[in-house]
């Protein structure tokens, strides 16, 4: 087979109109990965501009990040106080029925003594 200038080739409308479709589809397909890979790039640059910018803290945030540490700590504080003063409490209200059975003890001890006493 040879091939110059006045070589034809023919070919039927089906088959034209076939790679004509397949190119379009092919250029359509290329057009959308691109935009959407742009898309992504974009989303990822606005997305670590975002994170860069609120990483940055005011020295008005960084006080009021102290005075928030510092609060939660005297909040830890108080609460201990407070569970001790509990236990304080439980202590408390032991000590003092043992001691005004001590009390009921000793004056029944005394009306024996007296008893003993006015016997004689």
């Amino acid at each position: 087979m040879k091939l110059n200038k006045e070589t034809t080739v023919s070919t039927d409308l089906k088959t034209i109109l076939g790679i004509v479709a397949a190119v379009a589809m092919g250029v359509f397909a290329y057009t959308e990965v691109t935009a959407r890979l742009t898309s992504l790039e974009t989303s990822r640059e606005l997305f670590e501009a975002d994170l860069l910018k609120k990483s940055e803290q005011l020295p008005v945030d960084q006080e009021q990040l102290m005075l928030l540490e510092d609060l939660y700590k005297s909040v830890e504080k108080i609460e201990v106080r407070i569970e001790d003063m509990m236990h304080n409490k439980v202590n408390i209200e032991y000590i003092q029925k043992q001691m005004d059975k001590a009390l009921s003890d000793i004056e029944i001890l005394k009306d024996k003594v007296r008893a003993n006493g006015s016997h004689k």
